[in-house]
């Protein structure tokens, strides 16, 4: 009997994790779903810093990115482009920018920090503020994770659902076992 309550509670507990997965997982953030990739790398940059843009699986040859804080960019045949945000960017400040593929419209916000840009190693403008590497930054990140700290992200989710349902399932095994000995 004590097995039959331990799986239905284990099978409850993996209903609502599952059914609330979604919901968690409905507001990653800024970005949209759209039928082509896009990003902008790195997602905050220093004003007259350079980002990075990316997109694939457009059908037409071409992705024209806008935004009101660096001048129009077209991307041609997959390949990325790159471009320079406005010297006179307000710090802080957060830019739409917009990848249109054939008249399907993705956007994600760039967001413009304190300082002005550092040349990385290589001479490349990377973006950074001086002085803003103060050590390793480690562990999971996604956009929704930058914009709201407190955000869970798909992997987030998707690892707790797997460590809840292994949990679960392991107290069912063992419970069986207490009951097939005590028998």
């Amino acid at each position: 009997m004590r097995a039959i309550r331990a799986a239905s509670a284990a099978l409850l507990s993996a209903v609502a994790v599952v059914a609330a997965a979604p919901i968690a997982l409905a507001d990653e953030g800024n970005r949209n779903i759209t039928s082509f990739g896009f990003s902008v790398t790195p997602a905050t940059v220093a004003p007259g810093g350079t980002v990075t843009l990316t997109s694939d699986g457009c059908e037409v040859p071409s992705v024209t990115v806008t935004s009101g804080v660096f001048d129009t960019v077209t991307l041609t045949e997959g390949r990325s482009g790159s471009a320079t945000v406005d010297i006179d960017a307000k710090a802080g400040a957060q830019h739409e920018i917009t990848f249109d593929c054939k008249g399907e419209r993705g956007t994600t916000t760039l967001t413009i920090a304190q300082g002005e840009p550092s040349p990385n190693p290589e001479g490349h403008d990377n973006g950074v503020p001086p002085g803003a590497h103060k050590g390793v930054k480690a562990g999971f990140g996604t956009a929704a994770a930058h914009s709201d700290p407190d955000a869970l992200g798909t992997t987030e989710v998707v690892t707790g659902v797997l460590l809840i349902a292994g949990a679960l399932g392991a107290a069912v095994v063992l419970t069986r076992r207490r009951a097939a000995g005590g028998a």
